[in-house]
């Protein structure tokens, strides 16, 4: 075992636990967005405490926003946030770490300051495109220094406002680049025509949970037409808000659930939700699964084997597909995932390279991923620095001795205690032991 990986733990027997996931980062760094520039004082109650959050909380601190930790009703403190004032006037620098809701989501915000903000961040941040949204700036009159290759770092001259107008980028490579201009939209002062040109937008779940939360929020969003989206100009109310738990990091103990062959249960899962994670439900009867959800629990109980399946457009939800896939009885094929290429790693190319050093069957295509069966064994895992990446290899050492995942502290990204979740999943199943699983 090298000194920075992780023996994950193999599950002798099926699991029999009832895990309870923290809150969306999805809907955590939206919300921190908008509060930013809404009309008013706003709270977010329970949200993500994670790197990514984190960022964002700095980020917005930097920017002229006040964010303050306030007792809450659990264990987690809630956020104050006071908006950025206006006409505010900044020279600071935004570290925007490896978040992509924090490099894409928080330029067009700047743009409507005085003054100059410059973006950084790791350097595997360093490769992951942003030149939709620098264009999209540009468009709009902004002045963006730098970035002319696509990427950090750059930075960004606002004047204090944005005229707003029609714009067109192609999105075909992150929803996240319609999101980011969509948040700051109504405070451009014609509003904003986002037309995206290329050929299709990969995680439309995620575009229309940025639109149900504008309009929760009284901004009139019209996408009535595809590839168009079109913002009013105006305020953005203030907000008190309960988040959601995160459903694409419930993802790893659900799978967990079929790795062993186990019963994995999910409080607290919402009826009504645009989380891309509430896809599970759909996703692992097709592997074989059997999902329930009664009384606001999502209860998963593994079959006898994995089966194989085609599935479409998993995005985030990707790695931890592909893990199940690569322990399953037949053979898989993920279409619709081209856009992983540009997350916290290139996740197609990482996904096959660790699967297939365990003995997998693993092969890349153009749009994806075809996993076939075979035989695997134990061996390092690496994370490449992603979240998604380490939680696909925990998931595959519950049914493979003496995998280790390198770095699992990446999980932090989203999942501060993760490996702590994981341990306490195991400890719930009554009967441990070391004989493998026939």
């Amino acid at each position: 075992m090298t000194a920075a990986s992780w023996p994950a733990p193999f599950a002798a027997t099926p699991l029999d636990a009832t895990v309870t996931i923290p809150a969306s980062k999805s809907l955590t760094n939206r919300y921190l967005v908008l509060a930013a520039l809404a009309a008013g004082p706003s709270r977010l109650r329970a949200p993500l405490q994670s790197r990514d959050s984190d960022l964002m909380v700095g980020a917005l601190r930097a920017l002229g926003s006040g964010i303050e930790e306030v007792p809450g009703t659990g264990s987690v403190p809630d956020l104050a946030v006071t908006p950025i004032p206006a006409g505010h006037a900044v020279h600071t620098a935004v570290d925007c770490g490896l978040a992509g809701t924090v490099m894409r989501f928080v330029p067009p915000i700047a743009a409507l300051l005085r003054g100059a903000v410059a973006f950084d961040g790791d350097p595997a941040a360093r490769v992951r495109p942003m030149a939709p949204v620098l264009a999209a700036l540009r468009g709009l009159g902004v002045r963006v220094e730098g970035g002319t290759d696509g990427f950090m770092p750059f930075t960004v001259h606002g004047t204090g406002t944005v005229a707003g107008g029609h714009v067109a980028i192609d999105a075909g490579g992150s929803s996240q680049f319609i999101s980011a201009l969509l948040l700051a939209a109504a405070r451009f002062e014609g509003g904003l025509h986002l037309e995206h040109t290329g050929t299709s937008v990969p995680s439309i779940d995620h575009i229309s949970m940025t639109v149900k939360v504008l309009r929760s929020l009284g901004v009139r969003v019209d996408d009535s037409t595809p590839n168009h989206w079109i913002v009013e100009p105006g305020p953005i109310t203030a907000f008190d808000v309960q988040l959601e738990q995160d459903l694409s990091n419930a993802g790893p103990f659900l799978a967990a659930a079929l790795a062993t062959r186990g019963t994995v249960r999910i409080p607290h899962w919402p009826a009504d939700t645009t989380q891309v994670g509430d896809k599970w439900r759909t996703i692992l009867p097709q592997l074989g699964a059997t999902v329930t959800l009664e009384d606001g629990v999502l209860t998963v109980t593994g079959g006898p084997q994995i089966l194989g399946a085609e599935l479409s457009d998993t995005s985030e939800l990707a790695p931890s597909v592909a893990a199940l896939c690569a322990l399953a009885s037949t053979p898989s094929r993920l279409r619709g995932i081209a856009h992983l290429r540009g997350h916290e790693t290139d996740r197609l190319a990482a996904l096959v390279a660790e699967i297939n050093a365990l003995g997998g069957d693993a092969v890349e295509t153009e749009d994806g991923l075809i996993i076939n069966p075979a035989p695997l064994h134990g061996g390092l895992f690496h994370s490449y620095e992603d979240h998604r990446m380490a939680t696909a290899g925990a998931i595959i050492g519950l049914a493979v001795p003496g995998v280790e995942v390198e770095n699992i502290a990446t999980t932090a990204k989203t999942m501060p205690d993760f490996p702590h979740m994981w341990a306490d999943m195991l400890a719930q199943t009554a009967a441990v032991g070391t004989a493998g699983r026939g």
